[in-house]
């Protein structure tokens, strides 16, 4: 699916989610996986969304802020590619919300099915707004694959078009969700694209390999980020950042700010 308009719509009213192939040679993604496997060598590296698993909660690792981690992740994080598709869904001054990387290790666990920032505490309804709807995106996720996602490795569960359904899953729909589930299968280099509104989850780890993936979350501009970029990636990497990845990190929209201190009544592009 190469037409840009087509993808958009999977996202937004189809599917809920669409696979790239190839994005990624295997030198990126033998830089990348690398990083990841010493980061998080580690087994107390464990990550949200754990399961019921407890006695094997060490063998699924989260690796946070990858921008400090490596110049790779910076590069990834820029494909243009990527960066049109997310543009056209989100509007094209959307932000960096996180890139982290999930390793789920062999015998690891899965995930209970669940949707993404900033809908992941949608089971409390009443702290959301009234009427909420799907029929504008607060979100994008994208997963780079550097393992093979297959069946047996426990490639992610999506549930098709659960995105229209516009609320978190509960524990009366896991039956169905695993009945009626597909499965986001790809080589390294593939990379899938969601909306984080549709259902979706990490599936146990049945083979003798690692499956491992780096997770980006980009959102509309005016969405607070899930990790504190602005604080959180170190200064060498703001200094030489691209303005492309200035955008991302949230330092061409000038808001908050206090207002009482802006000059000459002008705020645009004052940045707090």
């Amino acid at each position: 699916m190469n037409d840009l308009n087509k993808q958009v719509e999977e996202l937004s009213t189809g599917h809920g989610y669409l696979v790239i192939p190839q994005l990624f040679s295997a030198e990126k993604v033998k830089q990348a996986r690398d990083i990841i496997m010493a980061e998080s060598a580690e087994a107390d590296k464990v990550t949200h969304f754990q399961g019921k698993n407890s006695d094997k909660l060490s063998l699924q690792r989260r690796v946070w802020n990858l921008l400090n981690k490596g110049d790779i992740f910076v590069e990834m994080v820029q494909h243009p590619q990527v960066i049109e598709l997310v543009g056209k869904f989100l509007g094209n001054e959307f932000c960096l919300g996180s890139i982290a990387a999930n390793r789920i290790l062999p015998g690891g666990p899965g995930q209970e099915p669940h949707i993404d920032y900033p809908y992941w505490d949608m089971h409390k309804r009443e702290s959301f707004p009234n009427n909420i709807n799907a029929s504008f995106p607060l979100n994008c996720q994208v997963t780079i694959m550097l393992d093979e996602f297959s069946d047996e490795s426990g490639a992610t569960a999506i549930l098709p078009e659960s995105q229209n359904l516009c609320r978190y899953p509960n524990s009366e729909d896991e039956k169905m969700f695993y009945e009626k589930a597909a499965r986001i299968k790809g080589q390294p280099g593939d990379v899938a694209v969601f909306f984080g509104m549709t259902w979706h989850c990490a599936m146990p780890n049945k083979s003798t390999h690692d499956r491992t993936g780096i997770l980006i979350q980009y959102l509309p501009k005016f969405i607070k980020p899930m990790e504190d970029q602005k604080r959180g990636v170190r200064s060498e990497v703001i200094d030489n950042a691209s303005p492309l990845l200035k955008q991302l990190l949230g330092f061409d929209y000038p808001y908050p700010q206090i207002l009482e201190e802006a000059k000459g009544g002008n705020t645009e592009g004052r940045v707090v």
